[in-house]
């Protein structure tokens, strides 16, 4: 959500923001609107002062004793409160409009992300090629899988339709293993706080990290007062809706490993085969929230914690920043990882951390009240996965498969796997 003060203020950096992320000039015709609202507000209030005046000039007329002055007073106080409800209304609807519109706009880009139309302008920011031989090549997730019988898409899609899987065995603890893994590392070492929240939320909560209403088309919806959530980014940055923080509570760090659901509106024809595109997928999601001044920072550090995932499982990876066009509706900044998948002989995203700065927080009227100065102000908000569960099995799979079609447990895994050392076919 943007500031529309700022607008004011400083309309030219905001249409040259939007324009690199390929929209035209708005401020113009957002300025208008907050002209109309504030035309509709002093109409309103104007109405009601005067109403309060009357009110007084009534009173001294009955004081007087002058009948014929306060019953002609009496008659333009009905006529304004006649006039008050529609004055009101269109005061609302022009807020309303305002509001609508401002929420329709992407956050603007930081200065030092690359401008670009799509994928195709971002940048390589680093690369990690692990201590183990890359394979170049190799078989596919799901040929693995399903020679192994333990990754089933026929019965998935008996049950569910396109785009779910079933895992079986060896392969189904592989995943859960990898998701406890990264809990146990996010709050051994990188100090975020482990929560358990609702994968159902209400629309103030989507509408707080921007999934509605552009996105809705993207979610599943789920009866009719509720979303399933499409990452655990929404409940977790809601923690901190509607609340005042003190700054001695920042930075907050927050992470939860949670089934994931996506409509993938959009990507009709890609990714038909195997794990990398579904509906319903687990997550470990990290959020931060922090005072302005600490959100770069936090970033940097995000994207680490991130990174150490894949460092510890010896996968081949590379962190992209993501240009102007390829970077989400409310990221100002976002990073990339992404892992190397021999099987399909190119890199794959595995996770994406953001800094919104206080786009969300506006949204959700989220602050916090400043060790020095008056007044609250609104905090940042951070997110990233940490990582995406589903992929870093399909990365491990890939990554970890040997030529007799077994796949190697990394060692990092082995104490959650309970010292199997391969995958080897079709085992409880």
């Amino acid at each position: 959500m943007h500031d529309i003060r700022a607008i004011r203020e400083n309309p030219d950096a905001f249409d040259e923001a939007l324009r690199r992320r390929g929209l035209g000039a708005l401020s113009v015709e957002l300025i208008a609107l907050d002209d109309a609202r504030k035309s509709a507000t002093s109409a309103a209030q104007a109405n009601q002062e005067r109403r309060n005046a009357l009110a007084k000039e009534i009173g001294g007329a009955k004081k007087a004793k002058d009948e014929a002055r306060a019953t002609e007073l009496m008659a333009e106080v009905a006529r304004l409160k006649e006039e008050g409800p529609a004055l009101e209304a269109a005061q609302g609807e022009a807020g309303r409009i305002l509001d609508e519109r401002l929420a329709s706009i992407p956050n603007r880009p930081n200065l030092d992300v690359p401008e670009g139309a799509d994928e195709h302008g971002n940048v390589e920011h680093r690369a990690s090629s692990g201590s183990r031989t890359k394979l170049a090549t190799g078989r596919q997730h799901f040929e693995l899988g399903e020679a192994f019988g333990l990754m089933d898409f026929e019965a998935a899609s008996r049950m569910s339709g396109a785009r779910f899987v079933v895992l079986k065995g060896q392969l189904a603890r592989l995943e859960r293993a990898l998701g406890q893994f990264m809990l146990d590392l996010h709050t051994g070492e990188h100090g975020y706080t482990e929560v358990a929240p609702p994968i159902l939320v209400r629309d103030e909560a989507m509408f707080g990290t921007a999934q509605l209403p552009k996105f809705r088309d993207d979610q599943f919806r789920a009866g009719e007062e509720h979303w399933l959530i499409p990452t655990a980014e929404v409940p977790l940055t809601n923690l901190v809706r509607e609340s005042i923080l003190s700054e001695n509570e920042l930075p907050l760090r927050f992470t939860a490993l949670t089934p994931c659901f996506r409509a993938e509106a959009g990507s009709a024809g890609r990714d038909t085969r195997g794990m990398l595109r579904q509906h319903q997928f687990n997550k470990v999601e990290l959020v931060s929230i922090t005072t302005p001044d600490q959100s770069a920072s936090e970033h940097e550090r995000m994207l680490g914690s991130a990174e150490a995932i894949l460092k510890k499982l010896d996968l081949t990876y590379r962190v992209m920043t993501l240009c102007t066009g390829d970077m989400g509706f409310a990221s100002q900044k976002t990073y990339d990882i992404e892992v190397w998948m021999p099987g399909q002989e190119t890199f794959r995203e595995i996770s994406s951390c953001s800094v919104c700065g206080d786009f969300q927080a506006r949204r959700m009227n989220a602050r916090y009240r400043p060790r020095e100065g008056k007044g609250a102000q609104f905090v940042h908000t951070l997110n990233g996965s940490g990582v995406a569960v589903g992929r870093a099995l399909i990365a491990v799979m890939e990554n970890y498969q040997n030529p007799d079609g077994s796949v190697t447990i990394p060692s990092v895994l082995k104490p959650y796997m309970g010292g199997i050392e391969k995958i080897e076919g079709l085992k409880s």
